[in-house]
This record gives C-alpha cells, structure tokens and sequence, in this order.
C-alpha cells in the first residue's frame, strides 16, 4: 500500500540520520495521513482518543463522537471504538461502547486505555453531569473490548476534575494512577462562569487493580500569584529510577513540572519545566524498548506581539522532542503539523507504539471544520526515528 511505501522510505531515511546521532534529526517530517475523521451534518466533532493492542494483535482506537449540534466540550458526545488488523494503516468503521449514563448526563468523553494486571482492558473515561460534577469512571472488559463491566467510581466525592485523554498510568509496581485537574465552585449555578479555572494538580491511585481508589496525600498548586489558569490538564511519566514527573499546562509560557519519590502520594513544588508552550496540553510516552522520551507540544507560548489565527489560535505548531531525563539534553523539536499558512490548531495527542511503528492521533481541526477540536487526525512514523 501506498502509506507501506512511504514508511518504508521514510525509516531507510531516519536509520541513516539517526547513525549520525540525535544532532542529525530532521527539522520536519511529512509522516503520512492515515486516518481523518473530520466533522458532518450530525457529528460536529470527532476528538481525542487512546489507542491499546489487543491479545490478537489487533490495535483497539477509542475516540470521543459527538452527536447533535454543538461541538463545544459539554455537548453530546459518546465513545467509538475502531480497530486495526495492519498496524494502523486501515481502520474499520465505528462501534459504539454504550455507557449506561450516557442519557442522563451532559457529555461522555477523554478516554484512556490500559492493560490491566490481570489482563484486562481498563477503558477510562469522564462523566459531566454537571460544571460541578465531572469525575472520571473505569470500566474493564475480560474477553478484549466485546463486553464491559459495570462502571467503577475513580473519585469519591464530586468535583469538577479534568482528565485528558490518554493519560491513566501503569506503574512498575502495578499502581495505577490518574493525574486530574480539579476545578473548584465559585457558585451555585449549573454555568462555565460559576468554576475556577485556575486549576490544582491532583492525582487518584489505585493499588488493587482499578477496583477502588483514593486521592493522593499531595497535590500541586501554581506558586504564582498572576495566573488565571494554574495547573491545567496534568501528565505524568514513570521514569526508571521509580520517580514520577508530572507536568500540567499554564498560561505562563511554560508547562510546569513536579515530581514524586513514593508512587504519586505526595509532590514537590511545581517548578517551570524546560518545555516552552502556551496553556495547551503536552502529552509524553517512553519510547517502546529504548531509554528515550517522546513529548509532543505546542512550543512558542501566545507572546502579545504575535499574530494569531481565528481557529488554530496558538495551538500550531505541533512539534515533538526525544530526551532521556528532565534535566537532560533533548534534540532539537522536529516540525510534525502546521506547515504553510493552514488555520489549523492542533492538541491532545495520543500515542501508541508498535513493533516498527508510533500511532499518534490528535485534534486538528481548521477553518473548514469551524473549530480547532473538531477534526481527528492520525499520523504513522517509523519508530527507528525514535531509537
């Protein structure tokens, strides 16, 4: 197939860079388009999703579908599931996971994907059943995705807690770990207007496989006064000492770090990190049987004299580094998405490796889809380029 050849070009290319070391690396990359899911009469925005290989060698690919009218984040959406049979080079149509609070609440979506201890497929996902009341669920399925339990709680008491899409964690010891931005009340009505923005960092854990969990002893909180955003949309990485680095977005130009020494129960103080970015997320995965890291952003922050379009806003372009540590040294960011003078923003990246390959799929919407989230792209990259 045509994107078979383009790959294959592609890693004879990287493997000879990459003999020269992590100087050599391109600039850009033209990775090739292998899925878009652009927005219809019906189906206003296909956005943020997580991929997971199942036991048959399958890749399993969750996204939020919103249905109706509005794309805006608390508009109808629901979970649809595709699968791959060839490495993510062709996907099949739609399957609708049904979750049975589908029809009483404002939205179902930012889905996470994780092999479980047992096996099982733990599917992740956020219920807004109010701008006081948003939390995140776990379902878990024993025969692959074909059948899901009944939804498990993730946080005890209500609150409004963001979670992107694909960030639930698997320690080395098994815990599992959900960075989450609480968002607290500033009044009672059912409105945006009525939440603080201005984001804490906190983070839920579970030690006996997804079924209960607790919040964390610690928590982070920008150390700042002149924000309006503090810690939004917060990650986080194992690394392989066992420390934890997490980062969460900010509108101070930075996304700022934390890190934990005991499995995510408490936190150092948020610090800036060495990732420049406007306030939209970072998403970052070790690359599968290498040292490296992968981190995917938005660098260049929203500076005043900086001219901006409608649309992509700042969220273009998108770029990825490969490092090894926090404090090490990382190449060069290499160009992914925002070439020539498309109005297109692009966000909420997952990513997902297989034997010769990195999945990843983010929103990129433009102009023709009204909105910067709208529009699901997935791109395919020779993972010699990340070794």
């Amino acid at each position: 197939m045509k994107y078979s050849l383009l790959l294959r070009v592609c890693a004879l290319l990287f493997m000879s860079v990459a003999a020269l070391g992590a100087t050599a690396l391109p600039t850009s990359i033209a990775a090739p388009v292998i899925l878009e899911l652009a927005p219809g009469l019906g189906n206003p925005r296909n956005s943020e999703g997580a991929f997971l290989e199942l036991k048959d060698g399958k890749i399993l690919f969750v996204y939020s579908h919103f249905f109706g009218e509005s794309f805006s984040d608390a508009a109808k959406a629901r979970l649809a599931a595709r699968t791959s049979t060839d490495g993510g080079e062709t996907w099949s149509s739609d399957a609708w996971i049904a979750t049975p609070e589908e029809n009483d609440v404002m939205n179902v979506m930012s889905v996470s994907l994780v092999r479980l201890g047992n096996g099982d497929i733990g599917l992740f996902y956020l219920l807004r059943r109010s701008w006081h009341d948003m939390r995140m669920w776990c379902r878990r399925s024993s025969d692959e995705g074909q059948t899901w339990s009944s939804p498990v709680r993730c946080m005890a008491a209500a609150g409004y807690y963001v979670v992107n899409n694909d960030r639930v964690v698997r320690l080395a010891s098994g815990r599992l770990v959900i960075p989450a931005a609480l968002h607290r009340s500033l009044a009672d009505r059912n409105e945006y207007s009525a939440v603080d923005w201005r984001g804490l960092a906190e983070f839920f854990l579970s030690d006996d496989d997804g079924r209960t969990w607790r919040k964390a002893k610690g928590y982070g909180s920008l150390p700042v006064a002149h924000t309006r955003s503090g810690l939004q949309e917060p990650g986080v990485i194992e690394l392989p000492s066992g420390v934890l680095w997490a980062w969460a977005r900010t509108d101070l130009g930075r996304q700022y770090e934390m890190f934990s020494h005991d499995g995510g129960e408490t936190w150092s103080v948020p610090a800036p990190s060495r990732f420049t970015s406007p306030n939209s997320p970072l998403s970052m995965k070790r690359v599968q049987g290498s040292e490296r890291l992968l981190a995917l952003w938005n660098p260049g922050p929203a500076y005043e004299t900086r001219a901006l379009k409608p649309i992509g806003g700042d969220r273009t372009p998108l770029v990825f580094a490969l490092g090894t540590t926090p404090g090490g040294t990382w190449s060069k960011a290499i160009l992914l998405d925002g070439m020539g003078e498309l109005d297109e923003g692009y966000s909420y990246t997952a990513i997902h490796f297989t034997a010769d390959a990195v999945l990843l799929a983010y929103c990129a919407g433009g102009e023709q889809d009204k909105n910067r989230l709208a529009k699901l792209r997935m791109r395919k990259l020779p993972l010699a380029l990340f070794r």
